[in-house]
């Protein structure tokens, strides 16, 4: 069973959903922690309660709640109700406990923010920028990176007005540019930096060659998207292999002349170390 620290030495059940790359978490442990009650059935119930007040409200986070098994305290795998993370933090709005007041405080502060950057989007850049410098990342590491992360949106945006859906044909289409790039997916390349954590992000661990590598991928999938006029996920899905095809192609044509594999097993660890392991 996954587990996640929360409120102290709590545990809170939760779910890694590889395809959706997405945690998820048991409302009622949550529940519980806020309520303070440290009966299960009763934090059950004020969960069903609130679970009828916000139906009634009309609370979108509510309706669309899954299911999924886990282990309950007699050790066997039980449906419950979890929420993802945007899920969770809307519903611990909703619950008028001091414990829950760090978080709201939190998510104001937030929101605050995400409203500034609608009004000046050079904010987000300069408050990422922050967070990675802050990280020890290099100045030039962040170019790329932060070069990679717009190249990376307007492939989603372009994804999204052809017809993919968010979620699972997001990750497969990403999986076959990283296929085609690198010859591995982003869950073996993880494997293969040795990142263990199912949340960490592959690309905060790639070298500055890998991250090049990437955006000519996902750009080249782009600029093919476009021309082509894929629409749906088929279409785009061929266009994902042929932009990948050509980072690869140009990724094998610089191994063959430097004598140097792209793919490396450094990660953030090492990435200002100098070292390089090839493989």
């Amino acid at each position: 069973m996954d587990k996640l620290k929360l409120f102290q030495e709590q545990s809170v059940r939760t779910h890694w959903d590889a395809n959706l790359q997405k945690w998820y978490f048991a409302i009622v442990d949550v529940v519980a922690i806020l309520t303070q009650q440290t009966d299960f059935q009763k934090a059950r119930k004020y969960w069903n309660k609130l679970k009828e007040r916000l139906l009634k409200e009309g609370n979108e986070t509510v309706t669309d709640c899954h299911r999924l098994k886990m282990m309950a305290a007699d050790g066997k795998m039980r449906y419950t109700d979890v929420a993802d993370t945007e899920q969770l933090l809307r519903l611990i709005q909703s619950i008028p406990s001091p414990k829950a007041e760090p978080f709201k405080r939190w998510l104001a502060k937030v929101g605050a923010e995400r409203l500034e950057e609608i009004e000046n989007p050079e904010l987000a850049s300069k408050r990422t920028r922050e967070i990675y410098k802050a990280k020890g990342y290099s100045d030039e590491w962040i170019e790329k990176r932060m070069r990679g992360i717009a190249v990376r949106d307007e492939l989603t945006n372009e994804w999204k007005t052809r017809g993919v859906k968010e979620g699972r044909e997001y990750a497969i289409l990403t999986a076959e540019i990283s296929k085609a790039t690198f010859g591995i997916t982003p869950s073996q390349y993880k494997n293969f930096k040795g990142l263990e954590k199912p949340s960490e992000n592959l690309r905060d661990h790639m070298t500055d060659l890998e991250l090049i590598f990437t955006m000519l991928g996902e750009a080249s999938t782009t600029e093919i998207a476009r021309n082509k006029d894929a629409q749906g996920f088929v279409p785009n899905k061929k266009a994902a292999i042929e932009g990948g095809n050509v980072a690869g192609n140009a990724r094998k044509e610089l191994e063959r002349k430097s004598g140097k594999k792209v793919v490396t097993r450094k990660n953030f660890k090492e990435l200002g170390t100098g070292e390089h392991t090839e493989e």
